[in-house]
C-alpha cells in the first residue's frame, strides 16, 4: 500500500530548533513519507549555520526525509532592509520550488513560525494541486506586525489585511498554539473554515542534569531565558527588580540568559549586582540553569495580540517543574493562575511586578512544592507531545 505524502512547509528547520523537527520524526516513524520545503538554516544568529552552503536550491536527506532547502537571506540580524527582504524571499523561492514539487503530495502543513508570508508556498501547492493544506499557526498577522513596531497606517493595514485575507482564504484548516488566536483569525478566513487547539509542547531537557551554583550564597534565584529583545518587556522587569529594598536585593538574584536587539540597552540599564547577563547558552544546557532556579520569568509587554499568546517557551518553563514569575496578560497569566503554576503581574506596572518579585522571595517552601507538582501534572496531560503530535497529524490527513 502507497504510504501517504506530507509536505511540511517551514522557514525554520533542523538544525535549528523547533518543534516542527519532532513533528516530522514522528510522523516518519508512524508510517508517512514526510518531506520539508525549507531554507538554508541561519537561526538564530542570521548567518549561515556550519556545514551549509547558501546555494539556490538544494537537497538534503536528515533522517530519512528528504529536505529541500532554497538560498536564504543571512544578515537579516542588524539590517530592517535584509529582514523585510527574508520576508519575502521565502515567499518568492519557495512558491518556485513548490511549482516542482507539490503535485506529487497528498497533504500539505504550514508550520507558521514566524511572517505569513512564509506560507505561500502551502498556498501555492493548495491552490494549484488541490491539496488538503493546514496552517499551524505560531503568530497572528497584521497584530503582530503592529506589535513589533510598525505604525498602523491606512495604506499599510489595507495591504496587510488583503494579503493575510487572501492567505487564509485559501487553505483548508487551521492549528493555533493559542486558543485566543482564533478570535483574531475569524475576521480573515472563509465561513467554515475549521479551527483546531494545538499547543506547543517543552522542548527536549535533560532531566538528568545537575543544577548550575548561580550564586555562592544562598539566594532566590529569578531566570529569564530567551530573546532579549523589545517584546520581552525586559526593561520593567529590571527596573522593578532594581527597585527592591536593599533587605530584597540581599536575598535574590535575577538572571538574563539570551540575546537580541535590546541586550546592550538593558545591560546599560541595570543599576545593582544582584542582575547578571549570561548571553546566549546551548539549549542542551538550559536545564541546569533551570534547576537551579527559584521561578523562572515568562514575559511580553502589554499588547493587545500579546493577550492572546502563550510563549512556547511557558511549556519548556513548565516541563522544567519550576515555578513560574508571569509578567504577561491574558491568556498565559490565566494558565499560571488557574493551574496554580506561581505567581501573575501586570507587565505594564513597575509596582505590580515589583510586589510580585517581593511576594515570590517570602513565598514558603511548601508553596513552592505545590507550583512544582501542578506543572508536573499539567506538562503529563494538557502539554504532553506525543497527544499533541497525534492530533495535528489527525487534523492535517483528514479531508474536509
Amino acid at each position: 500500500m502507497k504510504k501517504p505524502r506530507i509536505m511540511i512547509v517551514t522557514e525554520v528547520f533542523y538544525p535549528e530548533e523547533f518543534n516542527i523537527n519532532d513533528v516530522a520524526l514522528s510522523w516518519k516513524s508512524k508510517g508517512y513519507d514526510v518531506d520539508v520545503l525549507t531554507m538554508v538554516p541561519t537561526y538564530p544568529e542570521s548567518n549561515i549555520v556550519d556545514g551549509y552552503k547558501n546555494k539556490f536550491y538544494q537537497k538534503e536527506v536528515w533522517c530519512s526525509i528528504n529536505v529541500y532547502r532554497v538560498k536564504a537571506v543571512k544578515g537579516y540580524k542588524a539590517s530592517l532592509i535584509k529582514k523585510f527582504l527574508k520576508y519575502f524571499w521565502f515567499m518568492v523561492s519557495g512558491s518556485i520550488a513548490a511549482l516542482f514539487l507539490g503535485k506529487k503530495y497528498d497533504y500539505v502543513l504550514g508550520y507558521n513560525a514566524g511572517p505569513l508570508t512564509a506560507m505561500i508556498p502551502a498556498v501555492f501547492i493548495c491552490k494549484l494541486f488541490k491539496r488538503p493544506t493546514t496552517l499551524w499557526v505560531q503568530d497572528v498577522w497584521p497584530d503582530s506586525v503592529y506589535a513589533y513596531g510598525f505604525k498602523k497606517t491606512k495604506v499599510l493595514s489595507f495591504f496587510l489585511d488583503k494579503f493575510v485575507k487572501f492567505t487564509y482564504h485559501n487553505i483548508d484548516k487551521i492549528a493555533v498554539s493559542c486558543k485566543g488566536f482564533e478570535s483574531k483569525l475569524k475576521p480573515y478566513v472563509k465561513n467554515g473554515t475549521p479551527f483546531e487547539y494545538i499547543p506547543n509542547w517543552a522542548i527536549n531537557l535533560d532531566m538528568k542534569s545537575k543544577p548550575l551554583e548561580l550564586n555562592k550564597d544562598t539566594k532566590v534565584q529569578f531566570t529569564f531565558a530567551g530573546n532579549t529583545g523589545k517584546v520581552q518587556n525586559l526593561e520593567n522587569i529590571i527596573q522593578s527588580f532594581n527597585k527592591l529594598s536593599d533587605e530584597y536585593l540581599e536575598k535574590a538574584q535575577l538572571n538574563i540568559i539570551g540575546d537580541g536587539s535590546e541586550l546592550e540597552r538593558l545591560k546599560s540599564l541595570n543599576t545593582t549586582d544582584n542582575v547578571i547577563f549570561y548571553g546566549r547558552k546551548p539549549r542542551s544546557e538550559m536545564m541546569k540553569y533551570y534547576k537551579a532556579s527559584s521561578f523562572l520569568i515568562v514575559s511580553l509587554v502589554n499588547e493587545p495580540i500579546f493577550s492572546v499568546t502563550v510563549p512556547a517557551k511557558l511549556q519548556t518553563y513548565i516541563a522544567a517543574k519550576r515555578p513560574i514569575l508571569a509578567i504577561i496578560n491574558g491568556d498565559t497569566a490565566n494558565i499560571v493562575k488557574h493551574n496554580n503554576l506561581g505567581f501573575v503581574a501586570n507587565p505594564g506596572d513597575i509596582s505590580s511586578i515589583k510586589n510580585v518579585f517581593m511576594q515570590a522571595i517570602d513565598t514558603e517552601k511548601d508553596i513552592l512544592e505545590r507550583f512544582t507538582k501542578n506543572c508536573d501534572k499539567l506538562n503529563q496531560h494538557d502539554f504532553n507531545k506525543d497527544i499533541i503530535m497525534d492530533r495535528l497529524l489527525e487534523l492535517t490527513t483528514t479531508k474536509n
